[in-house]
């Protein structure tokens, strides 16, 4: 793979925490009267208030709090669940293995600063980028591909030599906008599904390992 970077996405590609991002919005969806069977009633990759943009229309939800007040209270119940979360299968070998071969390694996510430094203080992973872009640096999220430009700049490399890893369909519609290949971490099958265009999928970074030479 003759790549000079790569680029992660946060929630769902180094982290596992689908399911806690899922369980923070039922939580406040049910307070405002709306009880969702799904596990995961947010899209991935757009942002927490973006996506009460879009769950409010969905919904129909009458509600005097604004989209800010129902992102913060998401945030807060997903950080209450913090515990939970891990790392990636094999992401701590995959990334020490990049940083190793003198690859660039950058985190671009939609998600906050705030949240991101209660990931940071938890996991102890902040030593492995190289640089780090989070949703309010941009006036767009994915699928723009703003973030993804931004990062490659902070790291002075072209987007062309950059491989971005992401779990969401937003995620890679905004890598390929931005110039970069894509690979997909996908949770399960229904979930590839979802990830159809990225050059490729994988389920962790131990499987990515085995097939790296064809990317």
């Amino acid at each position: 793979m003759d790549i000079s970077a790569v680029i992660f996405d946060l929630d769902g590609t180094v982290l596992t925490d689908e399911d806690e991002y899922g369980k923070a919005f039922k939580t406040v969806l049910s307070r405002l009267g709306v009880e969702e069977d799904s596990e995961f009633p947010h899209k991935g990759g757009i942002g927490v208030e973006e996506n009460w943009e879009y769950l409010l229309k969905k919904y129909k939800i009458k509600t005097n709090k604004t989209i800010q007040e129902l992102g913060m209270e998401t945030q807060d119940e997903y950080l209450k669940l913090l515990g939970e979360v891990d790392l990636k299968e094999g992401f701590e070998e995959f990334i020490k293995d990049l940083k190793s071969g003198g690859i660039v390694t950058a985190l671009a996510t939609s998600n906050t600063w705030y949240v991101v430094e209660h990931i940071f203080n938890k996991l102890q992973i902040e030593e492995y980028f190289d640089s780090i872009t989070t949703g309010e640096e941009v006036s767009e999220k994915k699928p723009s591909p703003e973030i993804f430009l931004k990062a490659a700049e902070k790291i002075n490399v072209e987007p062309k030599d950059c491989v971005v890893f992401e779990d969401s369909e937003a995620g890679i519609k905004a890598a390929h906008a931005a110039g970069m290949k894509v690979v997909g971490i996908a949770r399960d099958e229904t979930h590839a599904k979802e990830l159809k265009n990225a050059d490729f999928v994988v389920y962790d970074y131990k499987q990515f390992f085995a097939k790296q030479d064809s990317f």
